[in-house]
């Protein structure tokens, strides 16, 4: 049978590739003949031989550059980059219910957000698309997410975050293009349940939408919003993620895909 993809062999960095998105998509490019570096502050529960982990501080300039130059030194190229690492911390503009309240946002909570979401991204595109400049070949995929498109009640931080992600999405499409580098964004809807969908984050986002958890975690499977019936599994995000870094999406840039089961806010 025809590989299909043809990504054997090629060499992507995957961030927060140890949980959750992240660890989908390591699996899928590894089982697709790809060669994985999973760059992460957390050791992945499931190794390959086709995955090689680098500790890596996705915020720390340092770090990042040293695990871009763990994969040139290590392979002689790289053929693309994920930019998934991210972290989301409900919070409201303005909290009426309560003083001091502990889920109104600080700068404090900003800075954390943009730190992780945004700056990680400029870092590693930076750092690895100066290779993929000078061969004419690669793709940055960035991590965005339905919120980003619409927007989050209780989640306006982590919101404008993403919406910054489709920024770079579009702008680095333009810059880069000329040079046979893309730039695509996948944009996740309600994905089935993994290891960050922590009991902290859902009393937050919970209390910022003014229900309960049990009503949150009912939300999850409800069918009013999104056509498909059902979340989304994480395995589907990976999918697209294979196909964009592959040649078969060549003329796929500056776009960021919603993969959301037809999910509206309307």
């Amino acid at each position: 049978m025809k590989d299909w993809l043809n990504i054997k062999d090629r060499v992507y960095i995957v961030t927060g590739g140890s949980s959750g998105i992240g660890a989908a998509i390591v699996k899928e490019l590894a089982d697709e003949g790809a060669i994985v570096i999973d760059a992460d502050l957390n050791e992945p529960k499931n190794m390959d031989n086709r995955i090689i982990y680098c500790h890596t501080d996705v915020t720390n300039k340092d770090d990042v550059e040293a695990t871009v130059k763990t994969a040139i030194d290590e392979f002689g190229h790289i053929d693309g980059v994920v930019n998934n690492a991210g972290i989301n911390l409900p919070r409201l503009l303005v909290d009426n219910k309560e003083a001091q309240s502990q889920y109104e946002m600080t700068e404090s909570d900003w800075m954390k957000m943009f730190t992780v979401n945004v700056k990680s991204v400029m870092l590693l595109s930076q750092a690895v698309g100066r290779y993929l400049v000078a061969q004419r070949h690669g793709v940055i995929v960035n991590m965005s997410s339905e919120a980003g498109l619409e927007g989050s009640q209780g989640q306006s931080i982590y919101s404008a975050t993403k919406g910054a992600i489709n920024g770079f999405t579009r702008s680095w499409a333009k810059e880069l293009g000329k040079f046979n580098v893309r730039v695509a964004g996948v944009a996740p809807g309600i994905m089935e349940a993994t290891g960050l969908r922590t009991p902290t984050y859902e009393n937050a986002l919970a209390y910022t939408r003014n229900i309960t958890v049990d009503q949150l975690r009912a939300g999850y499977k409800s069918t009013t919003t999104t056509p498909m019936g059902r979340s989304g599994h994480l395995y589907e995000v990976a999918d697209l993620v294979a196909y964009l870094l592959s040649d078969r999406a060549s003329y796929i840039t500056g776009v960021t895909i919603n993969v959301a089961g037809g999910k509206s806010r309307g």
